[in-house]
């Protein structure tokens, strides 16, 4: 949890990894950071005309310490955000990433605000022990954001 002066935040994500049977095969809560680039852009939708786009998507990796962008990205694997909302101080964002998708040993995570692979900026990360998606298996990324 990070702290300023009257402003604290808390950010997790739940990572489950799903089998062709639709059967969880592992569930993971692990906290999470978000970068420079995430906290400028949520103070940037205070504006009247926000100058910096919204984070619509996420990508998979094989790296770990990604500050500004994953260390190493799963080519095809940046996916539209399945669903984003807020209830009263909490966003929620899911990611579906589906059979075929990020296929590997997945050690990274990120938000971020392009649809394009390996670029734009990185909003919340996270590194975690290998997560092994099968080709067949779907992985369900739910970031959640508290601010208080």
């Amino acid at each position: 949890m990070k702290k300023g002066s009257n402003l604290e935040w808390d950010t997790n994500v739940t990572l489950e990894l799903i089998g062709e049977n639709g059967a969880i095969k592992d569930k993971r809560e692990i906290h999470n950071s978000v970068t420079n680039a995430g906290l400028y852009g949520i103070l940037d939708q205070m504006l009247a005309s926000p100058t910096l786009s919204k984070a619509t998507h996420m990508e998979l990796g094989t790296g770990t310490g990604g500050t500004t962008a994953l260390s190493s990205y799963i080519s095809g694997s940046r996916t539209a955000f399945t669903s984003k909302n807020r209830s009263n101080n909490v966003v929620t964002i899911i990611a579906d990433f589906g059979a075929g998708i990020g296929t590997g040993a997945i050690t990274e995570a990120g938000t971020f605000d392009s649809a394009t692979q390996n670029s734009g900026n990185m909003w919340m990360y996270s590194t975690f022990a290998v997560i092994n998606k099968a080709a067949s298996d779907t992985l369900k990324i739910t970031w959640t954001l508290t601010l208080s």
